[in-house]
């Protein structure tokens, strides 16, 4: 495939390959784009900004509209795209395009509702006479910085919400799956987007990636991604407006009220889909002592339920990881974790990038799979005597993205709601329920900022101050 570079279709000479991470079959290859090509993106992007930022807020609205339209003609194309690029199953791509399609169609919405306020300038003693408002302005060029494992969804978070306020784009997907970046490429040029106000370039996080956070003429950067890769990007960035959306080692706190009939199912889908590559995976439970055994022994039988396989199956309940290597740095992780007295009950076993949904149990807290995040199929089972312990071992952690607490305790549920160091407390579901209008982030170092439609065209916007004197 080409990448869309100032409002055409173009080739390199260097390409980079995607494979399909179960069989390692070659899917398409993509161009691998230069720093001479973010300088022309760039250059480009100044024009289609104005040209973006010249239409009404209903041409905007008509032209999401219209690419909703067309993308749900699209949308199993999509979906067998992501699922061979990305490697989550048939299931979970058609899920990830249809939630897609609601991001589209909530931005669409939200182009207009944009709108400021008065400013009550006579509050003040020098502000008699004077009456004004403020308005959100487009800050000018977004440069989203996408993942592999939502390709779609996770870019029409940015790409969406970004052009509604009057932006020009420029998307760098992932690397490894680039595929379907392009496919949306297509899409908002069929719309109508200006051709310069939306570009899909694609190449090494370093050199393009990067380039785009230092440009001086990109106004904002929305990422989302690693933690030691957004820690770069900030730093690269300078004196420019951010969003990161980084990665979590996401907990679940089980009372001894929960109700487990309800927790089950949900706790291990979510721990398990994608092969657990979410950044609100569940990868820590605290069950209370007294029904420990009883949650650990129906996990582990919920568990070896699953199938796993080619993510092309429509049985198929579990994939492969993005690459090989990843499979085998948490089964390494997994190993360390045992060698330091933790349980592996079940799972774990690698075959390429497949791995089986591991189970693990009295996870020491010193273990990289407690502290850091796993980003793979496992989940760790530890016991906790109290709330107020389960509360602390939840926040042992440098990330907050969201937490789940099972209760029926309404002051249990509201003193996690106050305590839990997360962006968001979902009491009575798991941490990796979002709906896409909801606001999104993380605190502590998951991330800075919010998604959801509404909240992203806030950060994606600046206030201008207008006040007239009438004295």
């Amino acid at each position: 495939m080409k990448m869309l570079l100032a409002g055409e279709w173009v080739d390199r000479d260097e390409k980079i390959e995607v494979y399909n991470p179960y069989d390692n079959s070659l899917i398409d290859t993509v161009p691998k784009a230069t720093a001479e090509d973010v300088e022309k993106a760039v250059e480009a992007a100044k024009k289609g900004q104005k040209d973006i930022a010249s239409l009404s807020a209903y041409e905007r609205y008509e032209i999401l509209k219209k690419a909703a339209e067309i993308m749900e003609r699209r949308k199993e194309e999509l979906a067998q795209l992501v699922s061979k690029e990305v490697g989550k199953t048939i299931k979970e791509a058609r899920g990830e395009i249809a939630r897609a399609l609601q991001t589209l169609t909530l931005s669409a919405e939200e182009a207009k509702r944009l709108t400021g306020e008065e400013v009550r300038f006579d509050g003040a003693p020098t502000g008699k006479g004077k009456v004004g408002l403020y308005i959100r302005v487009p800050v000018g060029i977004v440069a989203a910085i996408t993942p592999f494992n939502f390709p779609v969804n996770l870019a029409m978070h940015k790409i969406a919400p970004a052009l509604a306020a009057g932006n020009a784009v420029i998307l760098k997907p992932p690397s490894v799956t680039p595929l379907s970046s392009l496919v949306m490429g297509e899409i908002f040029l069929e719309a109508g987007v200006p051709p310069l106000a939306f570009q899909v370039i694609t190449g090494p996080g370093g050199e393009v990636g990067e380039g785009l956070a230092a440009h001086p003429a990109i106004r904002k950067v929305s990422f989302t991604g690693s933690r030691d890769v957004g820690k770069r990007i900030m730093s690269v960035a300078g004196f420019k407006k951010c969003t990161m959306e980084l990665g979590s080692n996401s907990a679940v706190i089980v009372c001894e009220d929960a109700q487990f009939e309800k927790a089950f199912p949900r706790a291990v889908l979510a721990a398990y889909a994608l092969a657990g590559q979410v950044c609100i995976s569940v990868q820590r439970i605290f069950v209370h002592r007294s029904r420990f055994d009883e949650f650990v022994n129906k996990y582990v039988e919920i568990t070896k339920g699953l199938k796993v396989g080619d993510q092309l199956k429509e049985e198929t309940d579990v994939g492969p990881l993005v690459e090989a290597k990843e499979a085998q740095r948490v089964r390494e992780w997994i190993d360390e974790a045992v060698n330091m007295g933790a349980k592996l009950l079940t799972g774990g076993e690698v075959e390429g990038a497949l791995m089986t949904p591991a189970v693990v149990t009295n996870c020491p807290r010193e273990a990289k799979l407690f502290r850091q995040e796993a980003f793979g199929p496992v989940v760790i089972i530890n016991p906790v005597d109290s709330f107020e312990e389960a509360i602390e071992a939840a926040n042992d952690s440098v990330y907050g993205l969201q937490a789940g607490v099972y209760t029926q305790n309404v002051y249990k549920a509201w003193k996690a709601a106050y305590e839990v160091e997360v962006g968001g407390v979902i009491i009575n579901d798991v941490p990796t329920f979002r709906v896409d209008l909801m606001p999104y982030g993380g605190v502590k170092e998951s991330g800075i900022g919010r998604e959801g439609p509404r909240y992203a065209i806030e950060e994606m916007t600046e206030i201008k101050l207008i006040c007239f004197d009438l004295n």
